[in-house]
C-alpha cells in the first residue's frame, strides 16, 4: 500500500506483527490495539489531531442506531443532501426512495455520501439534533481530541486521532447491524426498479486469508487514505 496518510485503528487477535510491519512503510498514523484488553501493540503518532474523512461514518451509524428509529421507514433522497463540498459521485440518484436499513448499508458498506447526509437529515431534531447526539456519544466514548460536525467525513473539520478512532472501532464493534453490514463483501440493492451491486469499499473483506470483523475506510485530500479495521 503506498497511501500518504493511513490511519489504521486494528482490533486484532493475531498477524499483528505483520500488520505492524506494513503500517510500519506506510502510515503516518496508527495503532494497534489486542482486542479484549486494549492493550496497545504498535502506534505510530497516535495523538495527532487530523481530518478522518469517511471515519466518520461509523459514529453516524451508531448514533442513529442509538435513536432506535424505523429501519423500514422510507427515506427519500432530496436534492441537500447532494455534496456541494467536494462534488463526490454517488450510487444514489436524487428522488430515489429505500428503506432506512437500506440507506445505512449505503452509508457503511459503499461510503454514499447522500445516504449519510440522509440519515442525519431525518435523524429526531434534524441535522442539528444528529450533531447534538453525536457530541453526547463522542463524550460518552471519552474521545476528547474528536470534533464530528457533520455525518459524512466530507469537512476536514471532523477531526481525530488514531488513539480516539481506536476506541470508536471497539464501540462500534458492538453493534451487530454494523458488523453485519461492514463485513459483507458485496450486496444488491433495488432502486427505482433496478438491482444495482454494492461493493465493500474495503478489498481485504472476503479476501482470501482475511477474517475481517469490522470494517470503514475513508479518503479526502485533507486526510488521505484511512482504514479502521478489526481482524
Amino acid at each position: 500500500m503506498t497511501n500518504r496518510i493511513f490511519k489504521a485503528m486494528l482490533c486484532t487477535l493475531a498477524l499483528w506483527a505483520s500488520v505492524c510491519g506494513a503500517m510500519q512503510l506506510n502510515s503516518q498514523h496508527a495503532i494497534v490495539v489486542k482486542d479484549g484488553t486494549k492493550e496497545v501493540l504498535y502506534e505510530k503518532d497516535q495523538n495527532a489531531v487530523v481530518p478522518i474523512a469517511s471515519l466518520t461514518k461509523l459514529m453516524t451509524a451508531m448514533v442513529v442506531l442509538d435513536s432506535h428509529p424505523d429501519m423500514n421507514a422510507q427515506i427519500t433522497i432530496q436534492s441537500e443532501d447532494v455534496d456541494t463540498l467536494k462534488h463526490s459521485r454517488s450510487y444514489v440518484p436524487v428522488g430515489t426512495t429505500l428503506p432506512r436499513r437500506e440507506i445505512l448499508r449505503l452509508a457503511l458498506m459503499s461510503s454514499d455520501n447522500r445516504a449519510a447526509a440522509a440519515l442525519a437529515r431525518t435523524f429526531p431534531g434534524g441535522h442539528a439534533g444528529f450533531v447534538r447526539a453525536v457530541e453526547e456519544k463522542i463524550r460518552a466514548l471519552k474521545m476528547t481530541h474528536t470534533v464530528i460536525k457533520e455525518p459524512t467525513g466530507l469537512s476536514p473539520d471532523n477531526t481525530s486521532t488514531a488513539s480516539d478512532l481506536a476506541s470508536m472501532a471497539i464501540a462500534a464493534s458492538q453493534y451487530p447491524d454494523i458488523v453485519h453490514i461492514t463485513t459483507d463483501r458485496s450486496t444488491s440493492i433495488t432502486m427505482n426498479g433496478r438491482a444495482r451491486v454494492v461493493n465493500n469499499t474495503n478489498k481485504l473483506v472476503g479476501a482470501r486469508g482475511w477474517d475481517v470483523l469490522l470494517s470503514k475506510t475513508g479518503f479526502t485530500n485533507e486526510a488521505g487514505r484511512c482504514l479502521i479495521m478489526r481482524i
